[in-house]
């Protein structure tokens, strides 16, 4: 049997690098894992984190998923249009948007108005949408979003996001009332997304004392914001019903889906598994994302020198946020270089064995910021085999002269 190096190199023989893959099985394998991990909890798939058409439809057709969480209302306007079919008809619009010319084609669109649930955490925002859609073709639809921040000694020691400022049952009910007040608008959801436990892996590697204490502080989180969200959506619902009430991510599904309070979680990097997503305790999902980079030059020994791979992620600068160099095995970044605009310097034991020519496999830290430097996604099926094979190339939105953001 072929090693994994070995069967990407031959699936992808033809192909010229720069280039990114998808690994069709383990994107499988890593959605069935997140379907057991929300035990029969609808997963809304997190569209920032695919950012590719053709995936988004391959995760909405596997048991488990059902509708999309967008980031902006001009991406969720295009996955709910899409004339080839649109990729899903129930698409929450994860953030609140501004856009008022977005809001105004929204608001003229029955499909989309039906389709698309819009972001908002204050009467600001009812106020900007209101102004744009002063006379929608049906009422727009809303979310509530609630800061599910942990504040143990009150709001001047916050672990979690900056998000939503409402963080009561006063709070979010106050403001389902003034959804009311406005016939142009429709209460839709509640969204609680705690990024402090989803979004931070609880096992770092090398750092036990640090992860027992991360766990620690999750739990207590977890405790806290499970009695609060619970609380919300009473207080919510005793003003007006709601259709759905969404919480969790990638690293929470198998906490927050227990809630009863919660109709459906949300997720999206765990499909992908990108580096940033390795170091959660009880996860099975291996890599699927992955790029490809040339080797240009052997500059000295124990040097191999790729073209690109400065890719850093999004997020508190660090190390973390750099590309992994993940096949052949024994790499690192040269420490007075790093990633590179237009080149890459690669250390260590197996910088010997690699030839001008040869590939490099790369993961990067995030998921779906990779699809903002490739045009394409060559989808390989049967890795690990003979019969390993690019089956299809997708365009990524990029690819489709999409940069939402």
């Amino acid at each position: 049997m072929r090693s994994p190096r070995e069967s990407y190199d031959a699936a992808t023989r033809e192909l010229t690098a720069p280039f990114a893959v998808v690994d069709l099985a383990a994107f499988r394998a890593n959605a069935a894992d997140l379907a057991e991990r929300a035990g029969g909890t609808p997963i809304r798939v997190a569209s920032k984190s695919v950012r590719c058409r053709a995936l988004l439809r391959e995760a909405l057709g596997l048991p488990g998923f059902a509708g999309v969480m967008a980031f902006t209302l001009p991406e969720a306007l295009w996955l709910a249009a899409d004339p080839d079919g649109a990729v899903s008809d129930d698409v929450l619009v994860a953030y609140p948007t501004t856009d008022t010319a977005a809001i105004a084609e929204l608001a003229a669109d029955p499909r989309a108005a039906g389709s698309v649930t819009l972001m908002a955490d204050s009467v600001a925002h009812l106020d900007l949408i209101t102004r744009a859609a002063p006379d929608p073709v049906r009422p727009i639809k809303v979310c509530i979003d609630v800061d599910t921040s942990w504040q143990p000694l009150g709001p001047r020691m916050r672990i979690g996001a900056h998000r939503s400022p409402l963080r009561t049952p006063a709070h979010a009910a106050a403001l389902a009332r003034a959804v009311l007040r406005r016939p142009q608008l429709r209460l839709d959801g509640l969204m609680a997304y705690e990024a402090q436990i989803a979004g931070v892996g609880d096992a770092p590697p090398g750092r036990p004392l640090y992860g027992r204490t991360l766990r620690w502080v999750q739990n207590r989180s977890r405790r806290e914001l499970a009695a609060r969200r619970a609380a919300i959506v009473e207080a919510v619902r005793g003003v007006a019903e709601v259709r759905f009430v969404n919480g969790g991510g990638t690293g929470s599904l198998h906490t927050t889906s227990r809630e009863p309070a919660v109709t459906e979680v949300a997720a999206g990097s765990g499909l992908y598994q990108p580096h940033l997503f390795d170091h959660y305790t009880g996860t099975e999902r291996r890599p699927a994302a992955l790029f490809a980079l040339p080797v240009v030059r052997r500059p000295a020994p124990g040097v191999a020198t790729a073209l690109g791979g400065g890719y850093p992620a999004s997020g508190a600068a660090g190390a973390d946020r750099l590309p992994l160099p993940y096949l052949p095995e024994g790499l690192a970044y040269s420490p007075t270089e790093g990633p590179g605009e237009v080149q890459t310097p690669l250390v260590g034991p197996a910088a010997d064995g690699l030839a001008v020519g040869d590939r490099v496999w790369m993961r990067h830290a995030k998921a779906g910021e990779l699809c903002e430097r490739f045009a394409e996604l060559h989808l390989i099926d049967g890795l690990g085999t003979d019969e390993a094979r690019v089956v299809r190339t997708v365009p990524t939105y990029r690819g489709e002269g999409r940069t939402f953001l």
